[in-house]
């Protein structure tokens, strides 16, 4: 399974390159149909474009799959992240029956799936996904810790390298 998580890792890291091209934090997510394979949603970070807390990239790819499939329960799909997802995150992986999430860099500050309050633990989470995290750990660890050390230069434009 290595090499297909990676497969669709290596998409959402081309959704956060994406964000990070429009000034966003890059985070990015897909959201996979195992049974078939096909990629249901895409997301990326747009908390400063969209004027919105919310507009996370697991929010995002979550929004797109229920209006793509007709439904706010997103059961039997996969969520493929960059970055741990936050509390908020977590609470609507939860809300949305989503059955499975891979994230990439850990978040020890601001995650909530391994790290903080390690939501989906909680005897209060009503739905507990399968979790795994690590997934192209380095690839997703860099293009943060790039697109930070350019907004700390003051540079205009962040090109991923």
């Amino acid at each position: 399974m290595a090499g297909h998580d990676e497969r669709f890792m290596h998409m959402a890291l081309a959704c956060a390159q994406a964000a990070a091209d429009a000034g966003e934090t890059p985070v990015g997510c897909v959201i996979v149909d195992e049974s078939t394979g096909n990629v249901i949603a895409e997301g990326r970070n747009g908390p400063i474009g969209a004027h919105d807390p919310t507009a996370h990239a697991e929010i995002a790819a979550i929004r797109a799959a229920g209006t793509k499939l007709g439904n706010y329960r997103l059961t039997g799909l996969t969520l493929y992240v960059t970055l741990e997802p936050c509390a908020m995150c977590a609470g609507a992986i939860s809300h949305a029956r989503i059955g499975r999430v891979v994230w990439g860099a850990d978040d020890p500050k601001g995650g909530a799936v391994a790290h903080g309050p390690r939501f989906f633990e909680q005897p209060t989470c009503h739905w507990k996904p399968a979790i795994e995290g690590g997934v192209l750990a380095a690839e997703g660890g860099d293009l943060l810790r790039g697109f930070f050390r350019a907004r700390r230069k003051g540079t205009a434009a962040f090109e991923g390298r």
